[in-house]
């Protein structure tokens, strides 16, 4: 796994060949990271929520870009382990690593909002298409100015979706960006 930009631009970090969580890649990440500059400023105060963080490939990224606080949410204790360790590597205390399902984190709602979301479900969870809907109905996402990014794969689509914004996709991997606007 690798930092693409930022203060630990070009840091690397061994994900161990038995996790399961399939990262985003390199190219998708990079690409992704390129379209959201024109949507936010990650230096400006941001707080953001990593749901489904996996190896915390996106976490750190937006730690390193320079968000205030990321909230990472993982419920595999492994991964969350791995999460903590690479920001104990870093040094840093902008990341918040949660072990605990995300479901449960979105449907709590944790009284929080935030302006950057990012969530990528297994692509074979059934409830991976209400996400979006779940989400901002939960108060996490904030309105106007906040922005979600949902990875999924291609045999989904939310171009439908009242709140749906663009759809981004890199090889086989595919974002639909939502925003609140009223």
């Amino acid at each position: 796994m690798r930092v693409i930009s930022g203060i630990y631009k070009r840091r690397r970090f061994e994900v161990p060949r038995t996790f399961k969580a399939r990262p985003t890649t390199d190219f998708a990440k990079e690409n992704l990271f390129n379209v959201l500059g024109g949507y936010l400023d990650f230096e400006d105060g941001t707080v953001a929520l990593d749901l489904f963080a996996g190896t915390g490939s996106i976490s750190i990224e937006l730690v390193s870009r320079g968000c205030d606080r990321v909230v990472s949410v993982e419920k595999d204790r492994r991964h969350h382990a791995f999460i903590c360790d690479v920001m104990q590597q870093v040094k840093t205390d902008k990341c918040i690593p949660i072990l605990g399902d995300a479901l449960k984190y979105i449907s709590r709602g944790g009284g929080e909002s935030f302006d950057f979301i990012f969530a990528d479900p297994p692509y074979a969870l059934k409830e991976l298409p209400e996400i979006p809907d779940r989400i901002i109905e939960s108060g996490l996402l904030k309105r106007e100015t906040g922005l979600l990014v949902l990875e999924h794969g291609k045999d989904h689509s939310f171009t439908t979706h009242p709140y749906f914004v663009e759809h981004r996709a890199y090889g086989s991997v595919n974002f639909s960006f939502f925003m609140i606007r009223e």
